[in-house]
């Protein structure tokens, strides 16, 4: 059974929802894959609630170099890399083994900064100018640039008129917690892979770019 660590950044005061439905989809049969820890740069918030209450391990990050980011791999013999939710730059990991969920269409809707509440606010203002009629749930490959590795799954959210940053997200996270254990679990076990810096996917699966 493939080993994962799971970084989410969480608040002082909350958050961490989307690493604690991985660990409820593992514990449920749905992720085929053992959670052996979850890093939060928050040593107090919501990320170590949860841990806590799932029974998962919990480290704390303070230092965000290359070799902090190897050492825990190393440490906890991962073989995968989930960020959920995770805001800082991550250095110096494999991309064939780190992946990512973004809640909005990439590329236009991601980079620094761009993250939450930013991305709905931003897809709000799109909408509202005509130029997009959906946001997007969005998993990827994780390279040395935020949101920037080559992405393996859509899931489209179409955008209603009496929409708010506040609703959108509501619909955005629900989509989230759907899909990514399902789509999690192909790729820990090697279903989506990465290979030579393309997109292996299985043929015919819905809502995936067109990719080799």
């Amino acid at each position: 059974m493939k080993r994962i660590v799971v970084f989410a950044s969480g608040t002082q005061e909350g958050g961490g929802s989307g690493f604690a439905n991985l660990v409820k989809a593992m514990y449920a049969g749905i992720l085929d894959a053992h959670i052996v820890g979850v890093i939060s740069h928050h040593e107090h918030g919501g990320v170590r609630k949860h841990a806590v209450e799932l029974g998962i391990p919990f480290i704390p990050l303070r230092e965000f170099d290359a070799d902090s980011y190897r050492g825990i791999i190393k440490d906890y013999a991962a073989d995968y890399t989930c960020l959920s939710g995770w805001l800082k730059l991550v250095r110096g990991l494999d991309p064939a083994r780190t992946i990512n969920i973004h809640p909005g269409p990439l590329p236009r809707f991601g980079g620094k900064r761009m993250y939450g509440h930013h991305v709905h606010e931003a897809v709000i203002e799109a909408y509202k100018k005509g130029e997009v009629t959906h946001s997007c749930v969005t998993m990827h490959f994780v390279d040395a640039e935020f949101d920037h590795g080559a992405i393996f799954f859509e899931h489209p959210v179409p955008i209603l008129d009496s929409d708010t940053p506040e609703t959108l997200f509501t619909r955005v996270n629900e989509v989230e917690h759907e899909w990514q254990p399902l789509i999690t679990n192909r790729v820990v076990n090697d279903e989506i892979r990465l290979e030579n810096g393309r997109v292996r996917v299985p043929h015919g699966y819905a809502f995936l770019p067109n990719h080799a």
